[in-house]
């Protein structure tokens, strides 16, 4: 029986294939779920499933430039410290007028790019009370930029 559906047959082995694997061949399977039938089916969409957004890859660099950045001076602020002994004034001084060399410029740029970009991007509703932004678990998404204020307040003068 089989050799006379092969010979009735004239598809190629491929359309056979192709034939069987259609959904609407009699196949009964599990019904699509909820979230698979709402899900937007589009080219962006699909594009978006696989890219990390950018405001992520943004505060993640941001988070690592500031951890770099942190262990950097820590290590000059401990030298510093070593190196001026028990003289709490020449220490102050020095760290003061060190403090104030370091240059954050990259990285302040990596954080007026978020302040400005990330409640576009991570599509953030509005307060119209406020006019501004819904906050993040009681916090704003803003970050504050690097300078001789912030290296002073880790690693203070007087300490």
């Amino acid at each position: 029986m089989p050799a006379e559906r092969d010979t009735q047959d004239t598809r190629s082995t491929v359309e056979r294939r192709i034939a069987r694997s259609l959904e609407d061949a009699g196949r009964v399977g599990k019904p699509l779920s909820r979230r698979a039938r709402q899900t937007q089916r589009s080219v962006e969409a699909y594009l978006r499933a696989g890219v990390m957004p950018r405001y992520m890859e943004r505060l993640r660099d941001i988070d690592a430039g500031v951890d770099m950045e942190r262990r950097r001076i820590e290590r000059a602020y401990r030298a510093l410290r070593e190196e001026c002994g028990d003289d709490v004034h020449l220490f102050a001084q020095r760290w003061g007028a060190r403090a104030a060399l370091y240059r954050f410029d990259h990285l302040n740029e990596l954080i007026r790019e978020h302040n400005e970009w990330y409640p576009i991007e991570a599509q953030l509703p509005m307060d119209p009370r406020t006019r501004d932004y819904v906050s993040l678990k009681g916090r704003s998404f803003r970050r504050r930029e690097l300078g001789l204020s912030w290296v002073l307040e880790q690693f203070p003068a007087g300490a």
